[in-house]
């Protein structure tokens, strides 16, 4: 009989990141969930008009209320996720997704439709915040970055393929048919990614720091065993106790010195990812594309190329997070994003917006923004806050997040028509030259740094 041989700590190790990477994959669903839902109107609303007989204020609401639905899930998500652990909480915004998916698609009314998004918006806006807070639980220090930014991966995964679905299902009738059942089938395909997110999420196991917190350290040990091995997990175990020794004390705890500058460099990052402009791009990118010039259906195919260029070089990010850091890829990112924003902005003053000045302008913008602001201000979110506060200290700049994508996405078309594109397109790139000098002087890196290290830099602020 032949000796079995032993397992080398090779073997253990990619054992281990096969499990860690399956398990970080399928909380990041969240994530095609979120970038489904944000992307899915576009397709949609047109049709909705004619079909509910909406005013302009009403088509904006329809746009909107999804938005407003995310505030308030991604405001109560901490707490939730804290009381009754990430994964119940996740599970939980999954069928709301559907109900809201559901819902949204067999709407009879304009009401019972804007209700069904509120609704589905309050699942996303707990996906965005928990689904990465979770990855970054489990992941090992050195790969955390990556599995992380697999949930803005998913996001921008599902913002190309539903461009797709839409142009599929409108092609499948004539304009009387979209315009009765098309748009209807466009949110009902939404159902069939939250099914498989709910049932997917029965592999998932529970973030052992969350057990720990709960006092349930001998339920944490094995999944922290399957992520790092014996004796690390052992030593992890130890570590993630006495960053909790200290119980989390009332909100206001969170302005405190070390706590409050933690806080300030969440928010002021999250609402930087969204004044920089990079919804009212890729929300209103046929609009931009029309107004240099470019037909309707050029202008789709050039949305679609958009999210192409987003796709891949969110790709390119997760490679590199982990291996340049995550401070050297905003500064690198807000750079570019801020020049690539003056040249769109001068095209327009100028009047040079024929050819393709202005695509090419902001494909780089969008390149820029998915190698830096985009992935790494959600890895950040779920990192540089303590344990025994990051759930609700998650929850308010993520909720920063929403309010400003809200702000952001309704102020667009009006600065569009009184300020005209050169001037709104300047605003952008000035903001993107606030985030570049954030970055420089407040935000941290994280890189390789486990949580609990990352919880003591704060403290050596203070």
């Amino acid at each position: 009989m032949q000796a079995s041989v032993p397992a080398t700590t090779n073997d253990i190790r990619s054992h281990n990141m096969k499990f860690v990477t399956l398990i970080s994959s399928i909380a990041a669903i969240g994530g095609l969930l979120f970038g489904f839902d944000t992307a899915v109107i576009s397709g949609a609303i047109g049709f909705m008009q004619e079909r509910f007989a909406l005013n302009e204020f009403q088509v904006g609401w329809a746009v909107s209320s999804l938005i407003v639905g995310c505030i308030g899930g991604a405001a109560s998500a901490g707490v939730l996720g804290d009381k009754f652990g990430r994964k119940k909480v996740i599970f939980a915004a999954g069928v709301l997704f559907v109900l809201g998916s559901l819902g949204s698609a067999i709407a009879g009314t304009f009401s019972v439709f804007v209700l069904s998004r509120i609704l589905g918006g309050i699942g996303i806006g707990i996906t965005s915040t928990l689904c990465p807070m979770y990855n970054a639980e489990v992941a090992p220090a050195k790969h955390r970055g990556r599995l992380v930014a697999l949930n803005q991966l998913a996001v921008v995964t599902g913002i190309f393929i539903v461009y797709f679905v839409n142009s599929y299902i409108a092609g499948l009738g004539d304009a009387a048919w979209n315009v009765e059942n098309g748009w209807r089938w466009m949110f009902g395909v939404g159902v069939l990614p939250g099914v498989a997110f709910l049932a997917l999420l029965f592999f998932v196991p529970e973030s052992p720091r969350w057990l720990i917190k709960q006092g349930r350290p001998a339920e944490a040990l094995p999944i922290l065993v399957k992520i790092h091995g014996e004796d690390a997990a052992k030593q992890e175990v130890l570590d993630i106790k006495a960053s909790f020794a200290q119980e989390a004390g009332p909100l206001r705890d969170l302005f405190r010195p070390g706590l409050r500058l933690a806080l300030l460099v969440g928010v002021g990052l999250a609402v930087l990812q969204q004044v920089t402009g990079i919804n009212a791009v890729m929300y209103y990118a046929p609009e931009i594309f029309k107004a240099t010039g470019a037909g309707t259906n050029a202008s789709l195919v050039q949305t679609i190329m958009v999210g192409f260029v987003n796709f891949v070089f969110t790709i390119l990010s997760i490679w590199l997070i982990d291996k340049v850091g995550r401070k050297a890829l905003l500064l690198a990112g807000t750079s570019v994003m801020a020049l690539s924003l003056v040249g769109i902005g001068a095209a327009f003053h100028t009047g040079y917006t024929s050819g393709t000045v202005v695509l090419l302008l902001v494909l780089v913008y969008v390149a820029a923004f998915a190698v830096s602001l985009g992935p790494v201000v959600w890895v950040m979110l779920s990192e540089i806050f303590p344990n025994r506060y990051r759930g609700r200290a998650t929850a308010i700049a993520a909720m920063a997040l929403w309010i400003a994508d809200y702000i952001v996405s309704q102020s667009f078309p009006p600065m569009l028509s009184f300020a005209g594109p050169a001037l709104t397109f300047w605003v952008f790139a000035f903001m993107s030259v606030v985030a570049l000098l954030f970055s420089w002087k407040l935000v941290p890196e994280t890189k390789g740094k486990s949580l609990e290290d990352v919880e003591s830099l704060w403290s050596r602020k203070a």
